[in-house]
């Protein structure tokens, strides 16, 4: 499990997620954003008249329930407004970063 960034145009949270998904962060929340929301059944919760409505803690969920089920994702800390990523302290700046 490995450290990662995310934020949906909010407060940057970082999060321990499978290293697959560290290693592949981009890949992982294209998937998420642009076929599973949009196309798997189970999604049908985010989608609301024709818009997609979800947050970074919705694809954590996708991750525990239905693309990692074996390990659990968690929040660890919150490092607040980081100007989508801009701004984050110094010990964070190398970590996986991904705003949906």
């Amino acid at each position: 499990m490995k450290e990662v960034i995310l934020s949906a145009d909010g407060e940057s949270i970082i999060y321990l997620v499978p290293d697959a998904v560290a290693n592949n962060l981009e890949e992982y929340c294209l998937e998420f954003c642009s076929n599973w929301l949009r196309n798997s059944p189970d999604a049908e919760k985010y989608r609301k008249h024709g818009i997609l409505c979800y947050t970074e803690r919705d694809f954590i969920d996708y991750l525990n329930e239905y693309a990692f089920p074996d390990y659990e994702s968690t929040m660890l800390k919150n490092l607040g407004w980081t100007d989508l990523g801009e701004n984050l302290p110094e010990e964070y700046k190398n970590h996986p970063y991904y705003n949906f």
